[in-house]
């Protein structure tokens, strides 16, 4: 639904003639939040928008750099002014140069190497988000770009996990640990994110002994394997939560704060959402970890440390 705005926020900013590095960030700044120049220093935003507050922040900038700001709110006085500010904030063509280097980068999909498809991946992710962040007005191209990107994102992520689980429907049941000591676990190898953080929550929590296969393919898990992350797994994707997620309501340790804080970002890395502040430096530490260690058993070990790091300072660092 197309969104509406009462008034408007207008910044009228003038700089020394020797600002001219001040005026480049700060009119960077403006392009980054948004606004819409209607000339040289004057730049409409709508007040009810999240980057509203930032132009108080520029305005107080302008200032400290010698230079003059007003902030003025305005309010539409003839009946064809909302239409008239709202198309100065139409997207269309960011979003069809977005696609257009969408449609080019899936061309060379197939040729790419993992690496190579998490770096486009993070690289046009970027565009998009940034683009998405500024656009006021939906409308049918910021829809069509929308599921273009998600077909996109969904292209790549079969290329980068052709078993990724489908997300099953149903309650999660919950489990005696006592049942589940010293058994045998199996998940699909060359661990990802949901896991290896599995595999290092069930050794770390629920069974100390656990032995691990990884499988080539889902077909070839013993049956007397507890099987997690894989479409039939005893434990995979339920509802909105990944497989650690499932993990933690399945044997009660949901009023585990650090786990809680962990789950957070395997859940962010491996199925999208609010990203935490540590989920690039995990994401790019177990990509380098990849790239090096080519046994599934030496990853485990050596991301494990890191999960124990990140636990301990997730359960000593309290903040949400």
């Amino acid at each position: 639904m197309t969104a509406t705005y009462d008034s408007w926020l207008l910044l009228i900013v003038s700089l020394p003639t020797s600002g001219a590095t001040a005026r480049m960030r700060i009119w960077r700044s403006l392009k980054a939040l948004g606004g819409a120049a209607l000339r040289d220093g004057a730049y409409l935003l709508p007040a009810n928008a999240a980057q509203s507050a930032q132009l108080r922040e520029l305005a107080a900038e302008t200032s400290q750099q010698e230079g003059q700001a007003w902030l003025l709110t305005v309010h539409p006085q003839a009946d064809e002014d909302p239409a008239t500010y709202r198309a100065l904030f139409d997207r269309s063509a960011e979003y069809t140069e977005l696609l257009a280097a969408v449609s080019e980068a899936r061309q060379t999909l197939p040729g790419l190497s993992e690496a190579e498809l998490n770096r486009l991946l993070r690289r046009l992710g970027r565009m998009y988000e940034a683009i998405r962040k500024i656009d006021f007005f939906p409308n049918e191209v910021s829809l069509r770009a929308e599921a273009q990107w998600r077909d996109f994102t969904g292209a790549i992520e079969t290329l980068l996990s052709p078993d990724e689980p489908h997300a099953t429907a149903g309650g999660i049941a919950r489990r005696d640990p006592a049942q589940y000591q010293g058994r045998l676990w199996a998940t699909r190898r060359h661990l990802w994110v949901d896991r290896v953080a599995c595999a290092w929550l069930i050794r770390r929590f629920i069974d100390p002994h656990a032995r691990f296969r990884w499988l080539e393919t889902p077909l070839d898990c013993p049956a007397e394997a507890l099987g997690f992350d894989f479409d039939g797994a005893t434990f995979t994707h339920v509802g909105d939560k990944v497989s650690f997620e499932v993990l933690l309501a399945s044997f009660g340790l949901e009023t585990n704060q650090g786990l809680l804080r962990l789950a957070r970002l395997v859940h962010a890395l491996d199925v999208g959402g609010p990203m935490v502040p540590e989920a690039g430096g995990f994401e790019a530490i177990l990509a380098g970890a990849r790239e090096r260690l080519a046994d599934d058993d030496a990853l485990l070990s050596e991301i494990g440390a890191a999960l124990d790091s990140l636990y301990a300072h997730f359960s000593s660092n309290r903040k949400p």
